[in-house]
């Protein structure tokens, strides 16, 4: 196992090169990593997670409102189960808390049972109509003029940052090598794939392009031209901890063409999250926010918790998702290339990220990859940057073996000195502050670093 970030590249054949580190890669690697395959993961950025893995929503969809009878409709469901059960194994922070698609106008409130009968085509039968008493007696804090909701109790919001980080941990634990700072450049295929990389070059038998963004360039120099990728800029504003008793459930709007629309939600770390704007760009790299855009979203969000505006602002942040032309996920596989795409993968690619990848085992075995036999992979746990759960300053135990998870660095996210010398020695490390931030939440929280960013970065660079 390894995790190179610079330096000279192996020269061996590998049998799979999955291209693209964000959530699906990581899953798909791990999913591999169950086979005694030569597998490798490689990702132009300097972290997993760095793309559109690392500024979503948050949350573990149950594929109530997906088209029925789509592939990310049976992936989603498949993926949701999958996840769940995996984050309580590998103590990944997760909150089900359910939804509420909320209804301000009469249209709105029309749609509802149509969108409940949606979730039962698509095999989830608890969501229910509910009245504007119960939606304000279940939130109370709700701004006027709600007039009804469909219930859909089996949503939750959970952490992507660990989700990503455990596939990743556990595929290169189990033996996937991982690339970073390696960006492919081109592709030459022929007995076998020769990728091209700002590292040098890599050989394998099999390739599976979970390029995310990117995914219909390398589709196009292998020769096809089945998808376009939009990016689709989702602006967010996350307010401080202080907003967290305004809202108790996920507050979904009745979903539009441009996706589920602004929602007001809980996250796992005590804040709450309003957004996301949807505005299609064409700059794949245009993650800034915009005064627009986030005013935009202060209005919407004064009409769904009128309080929650009012509230200290601690972060905003801008995702980009991978919108294509079509409504279903680009997953093809090309046997006689030995090639696999997984493109058009939205939003709810984190819910179904499990799902994905042993979907990608499978077509891989029908083009004729011999997986051999699967194995357990050994457990992963990994460190609770969650609320839900004790965290390490709380934990009298741990304190007591270790002093240095009761000496806090970061004061607003009570990050300890353990948790970041645990971060920066863990299987795969954070490249930047900002990994190191999704690993720990130091200097996420109501300063951004302001007090704690010295002695966060000294703590860095000496690890480095």
């Amino acid at each position: 196992m390894s995790v190179t970030t610079s330096g000279q590249l192996p020269q061996t054949m590998h049998d799979v090169i999955v291209v693209g580190a964000g959530v699906v890669g990581s899953a798909i690697a791990r999913e591999l990593a169950r086979h005694r395959l030569r597998t490798a993961l490689v990702d132009g950025s300097d972290d997993v997670g760095n793309g559109t893995s690392k500024a979503n929503t948050a949350i573990l969809h149950t594929g109530f409102d997906a088209v029925p009878g789509s592939l990310e409709s049976r992936l989603v469901r498949e993926g949701q189960r999958r996840l769940a059960a995996y984050a309580e194994e590998a103590g990944i922070p997760l909150e089900p808390l359910g939804a509420l698609l909320v209804a301000w106008n009469q249209e709105q409130l029309a749609a509802l049972p149509a969108l409940a009968a949606k979730a039962e085509r698509n095999g989830y039968h608890d969501a229910r109509l509910i009245d504007a008493d119960e939606v304000r007696r279940r939130e109370p804090h709700l701004g006027p003029g709600a007039l009804g909701a469909l219930d859909v109790p089996g949503e939750s919001i959970i952490c992507p940052w660990t989700t990503t980080l455990a596939y990743a941990t556990q595929a290169v634990r189990a033996g996937v090598d991982l690339h970073l700072n390696c960006p492919v450049e081109s592709v030459t295929s022929g007995t076998h794939h020769e990728l091209a990389t700002g590292r040098g070059l890599l050989r394998t038998r099999y390739l599976v392009n979970a390029a995310g963004l990117h995914a219909d360039e390398l589709d196009r120099r292998l020769g096809h031209d089945d998808f376009t990728v939009t990016p689709r800029r989702g602006q967010l504003i996350v307010f401080d901890k202080f907003a967290r008793d305004l809202v108790r459930h996920i507050l979904l709007p009745v979903p539009t063409a441009l996706g589920k629309g602004v929602l007001v939600s809980p996250t796992v770390y005590g804040n709450v999250m309003l957004g996301p704007t949807a505005e299609d760009l064409d700059d794949k790299q245009a993650t800034g926010s915009t005064a627009e855009g986030l005013a935009g979203l202060l209005e919407k969000g004064r009409r769904i918790v009128p309080e929650l505006v009012t509230e200290e602002v601690t972060a905003v942040y801008a995702g980009l998702r991978a919108a294509t032309e079509h409504d279903d996920y680009r997953i093809r596989a090309h046997p006689r290339q030995r090639y696999i795409t997984v493109g058009g993968i939205r939003s709810t690619g984190l819910t179904a990220s499990m799902a994905i990848a042993a979907h990608v085992a499978v077509l891989l075995a029908d083009s004729g990859l011999d997986l051999g036999p699967a194995r357990e992979l050994e457990p992963v746990r990994m460190p609770n940057i969650g609320e839900l759960s004790p965290r390490p300053y709380q934990r009298a135990e741990l304190i007591a073996a270790d002093p240095a998870y009761g000496t806090l660095v970061c004061h607003c996210e009570r990050v300890s000195h353990g948790e970041i010398r645990d971060a920066l020695d863990s299987t795969v490390p954070p490249g930047s502050l900002d990994g190191l931030r999704r690993r720990t939440r130091a200097r996420g929280g109501r300063c951004q670093g302001f007090y704690c960013g010295p002695a966060v970065r000294e703590l860095f660079e000496a690890r480095r």
